[in-house]
């Protein structure tokens, strides 16, 4: 038997675009360990393209943006399977198209749909799934290392992570007065992902960031994974309400000595990935 035990285990992954999604690292690695995976995408364009990649697979299409296919997407999987042990979100959507990078300029309705998108959904879908879900399930998303960090390109979507990380606590204190069913965050430092890569600026501080850990290597996203399927595993059974934190040090490293030099001197170290 496997250390983590999730041979038998049935979950739903919501959130795959690409190889590099932090969803497609963590449906790999469950499905390493013999889970069953359920896929859920955004559109059928991105079913398509998921099933090229992998193929044989159960895959919904589903806009959480629309509550209506939230409703039919848990009907759809409880039509295929009694029980779901996990269900992982990853994701976010912020329209940054529009946006001036003052916060306080940002347009009610491009403010709501990301909170929507980006932590509501999640509300949601654990809602839409609560009777289908084991009593002992795991139920993750994905966050950020540090939503106090008022990083202007970012936005507003540091904000919506905030509501998602204080949701992880309320929909835990609420699912236990019926379940067991935990709710934890991966809360994530800088990735490398496709998703990151329409945030202004992004490689810039992608590259602070990378020096600033205390390895001077960028968080992979193979290691948010493991965290995240760890976390989905009975073996972290003892961790509710919680957002685990994968940010290589970078929290307690702000005052580095080269990059506090490099900064003062006006020269930047050359990137080391």
């Amino acid at each position: 038997m496997s250390f983590l035990d999730l041979g038998d285990k049935v979950f739903l992954v919501l959130g795959v675009a690409n190889r590099k999604s932090v969803a497609f690292h963590i449906a790999k690695l469950l499905e390493e360990e013999g889970a069953t995976v359920v896929y859920s995408v955004r559109s059928e364009a991105r079913r398509e393209s998921l099933a090229k990649l992998l193929p044989n697979r159960e895959i919904h299409v589903c806009d959480v943006d629309e509550p209506a296919q939230i409703s039919s997407l848990a009907e759809a999987v409880a039509k295929k399977h009694d029980k779901l042990h996990g269900i992982v979100h990853s994701i976010a959507f912020a329209n940054y198209e529009n946006f001036s990078g003052n916060f306080h300029e940002v347009s009610k309705d491009d403010f709501l749909q990301c909170v929507g998108v980006s932590c509501y959904s999640f509300i949601a879908v654990a809602n839409a799934f609560k009777d289908m879900l084991d009593i002992h399930a795991s139920v993750v998303a994905i966050s950020i290392s540090t939503t106090r960090m008022a990083v202007e390109s970012y936005g507003y979507m540091a904000p919506a992570k905030a509501a998602l990380d204080s949701s992880i606590a309320f929909l835990a204190k609420s699912f236990s007065k019926f379940s067991e069913v935990r709710f934890n965050a991966v809360c994530a430092g800088l990735l490398k992902t496709s998703a990151s890569a329409g945030i202004p600026d992004y490689v810039d501080h992608y590259m602070f960031a990378e020096n600033l850990t205390l390895r001077k290597r960028a968080l992979k996203t193979e290691e948010v994974a493991g965290a995240a399927v760890f976390l989905l595993s009975g073996r972290s059974s003892g961790i509710n309400a919680q957002g685990l934190v994968l940010d290589c040090g970078m929290g307690t490293n702000y005052f580095d000595g080269d990059v506090v030099k490099h900064a003062l001197a006006g020269i930047w170290p050359a990137e080391s990935s």
